[in-house]
């Protein structure tokens, strides 16, 4: 997107105190422009059409038509980079923003809405960088499932897929003894595909993993639940000391690079971010790969910038398994592009792929033992 020309955002807010003050946040952007103001989805949805932003910025909760049922109908009707944002949720539940995301909104954010609180201006910041960030994201038309052909052909194994072009051309996958562990690392538009994933995995997943998914302050602990009642695992954020137990998953808490040591408990550290985030998922590809080198297998899931290639590079080179998700699927191809360009990307597969490929992988440990 052109720096001379202003990102137009148009913003959903049902209150007319928090349209203004969150008007007032987005004008004071010299980048942003506020383009128009919806009192609820269905009214969004009109003006999504009428306007063409370039963004939305909805909040969730909305009489007439809610912000995830207007992020459905956009996404499918006329699809705009969406940020998603509310001023009231408990942190210990689930946000109906990760609802939103799942149909296709690309990141929450909590609202700026009193000057007078301490963290208004980092609010505030948050909320103007993050627009900038999304607008530049291209979105797809999010169709409706389509119903099973009555006799379809069955999908290519990772294997058999051709590799026509060297971005997603596999290298070969070293031959290990088990895998003990799995890591994963996520940004933008990693939260439905996380979970996609864990409930292709289900039970069968019988090794800790580990999950680092960037996100913004005060939403992790309701990801964790929300990937829980949507997979029917166990997922929790770290503890420090914990130890890693078989089919749970760990969510990297706010604050704290998420690691493991070699007798399998897990450690958090506060130190400086790396690539831009705390916690970061190359940190944690690091400290799995020298705690369990070989038993490794890290995966680098859709997100913006380069966090995680390095890390998954030092894994792959400490005789760990490998896998990226692929373009076609990723939201933001940043941190999987990244890890492929640095050779650290043994397959590049699309999530429900990488979940079969993580069971072959469990299948191998098992016929090994």
């Amino acid at each position: 997107m052109s720096e001379r020309r202003k990102i137009r955002v148009l913003l959903a807010e049902d209150s007319r105190s928090q349209r203004e003050a969150i008007s007032w946040v987005i004008g004071n952007a010299p980048y942003l422009e506020l383009v128009g103001t919806a009192a609820n989805g269905a009214e969004a949805v009109d003006m999504v059409e009428q306007l063409k932003p370039d963004i939305v910025l909805m909040d969730c909760h909305m009489p007439v038509m809610d912000g995830i049922e207007a992020t459905r109908v956009i996404m499918g009707r006329c699809p705009v980079p969406i940020v998603v944002t509310s001023a009231t949720f408990d942190v210990n539940d689930v946000h109906p923003g990760l609802e939103a995301l799942h149909e296709g909104a690309l990141a929450i954010v909590p609202k700026p809405l009193d000057p007078a609180a301490e963290n208004f201006d980092r609010l505030a910041e948050e909320l103007r960088l993050t627009l900038k960030l999304m607008a530049d994201v291209k979105v797809v038309r999010r169709l409706p499932p389509r119903r099973a052909a009555a006799n379809p052909r069955p999908p290519l194994e990772a294997a058999e897929r051709p590799a026509d072009r060297p971005v997603d051309r596999p290298v070969p996958v070293r031959e290990v003894r088990e895998i003990r562990i799995v890591a994963v690392g996520a940004s933008t538009g990693g939260p439905p595909v996380v979970l996609d994933i864990l409930r292709r995995l289900g039970p069968k997943l019988d090794v800790p993993m580990l999950l680092v998914q960037h996100m913004s302050p005060g939403f992790i602990v309701g990801f964790a639940s929300w990937l829980t009642r949507g997979s029917g695992l166990p997922v929790e954020v770290a503890a420090a000391n914990a130890v890693a137990a078989p089919g749970r998953v760990y969510v990297a808490p706010e604050g704290h690079h998420l690691g493991i040591d070699r007798r399998g408990r897990l450690t958090l550290d506060d130190g400086p971010p790396e690539n831009g985030f705390r916690p970061s998922v190359s940190c944690l590809f690091r400290s799995v790969a020298d705690a369990f080198g070989r038993e490794a297998l890290a995966i680098l899931l859709t997100g913006m910038g380069q966090d995680g290639a390095d890390g998954l590079a030092y894994l792959g080179q400490k005789g760990g398994v490998t896998a990226v998700q692929d373009k076609e699927s990723s939201v933001v191809f940043g941190m999987p592009a990244a890890a492929i360009r640095m050779g650290a990307a043994q397959r590049v597969l699309a999530p429900p792929d990488i979940a079969k490929f993580v069971l072959a992988q469990l299948a191998r440990r098992r016929h090994l033992s």
